[in-house]
């Protein structure tokens, strides 16, 4: 990270985009850093954070649907990426908006979401929502109280994420089982045309156990 500071904002630009593809350490250290350096230029670090992250973001997605398995499972455990994958399964949208506003590494949410054949459109929606709040938080904070706001980031910022993680998250449970219930008073003809969105989601498919990547590699 050290290297990408000393290249200033086009350094933040592109640890927001590998941090969406495969680079372990999230952007969001690096915007704190330089946006403490220079709390003038924060809203402009916040953007170049955030226009890098959504270019990286169908790059993380595409390398998911080629080989996120083998790339997964060399820094998840079996166990914890089948959990992972299942609580994706069955509420990818919440996982990616909550996974915007936390410090888990963002490329996680890009190849599991190109793992599971989750609708690109959906992933780089939601991305944005989550990660132009995430950015523009800190560069907002960074702007109005300058150098001050470092202790403030580092103390409470993540906290309030989360918060607004979850209530994000409870909007949009409350939100989907509204839709369900105004699909279940429509007449059965009006539900076939307009089947839930979700079920995108529910029916992707699982990923591959270790068993048949190697017969897909002998088969090959």
């Amino acid at each position: 990270m050290d290297f990408l500071r000393d290249f200033g904002s086009l350094g933040l630009f592109v640890h927001a985009m590998i941090d969406a593809i495969i680079f372990p350490i999230p952007a969001f250290f690096l915007q704190v850093s330089l946006s403490a350096l220079n709390p003038d230029n924060a809203l402009w670090l916040a953007t170049l954070g955030f226009a890098g992250c959504m270019i990286g973001t169908p790059i993380g997605y595409l390398i998911g649907k080629t080989s996120g398995y083998r790339i997964l499972r060399k820094f998840m455990k079996q166990d914890r990426l089948e959990r992972v994958t299942a609580l994706f399964r069955k509420h990818g949208e919440m996982a990616i908006l909550i996974g915007s506003f936390t410090p888990i590494p963002f490329k996680i949410f890009t190849i599991v979401s190109g793992c599971m054949n989750y609708p690109l459109w959906r992933l780089m929606g939601y991305a944005a929502i989550g990660r132009a709040a995430k950015f523009y938080i800190v560069g907002l904070l960074f702007y109005l109280y300058g150098r001050s706001a470092e202790s403030m980031v580092h103390s409470s910022l993540t906290l309030i994420m989360l918060g607004a993680g979850v209530l994000i998250a409870a909007g949009w449970l409350v939100a989907r089982k509204v839709k369900r219930r105004r699909n279940a008073a429509k007449p059965s003809g009006a539900l076939a045309e307009h089947s839930d969105d979700d079920t995108a989601t529910a029916e992707a498919p699982a990923l591959p156990t270790p068993s048949e990547n190697a017969a897909e590699v002998r088969s090959s």
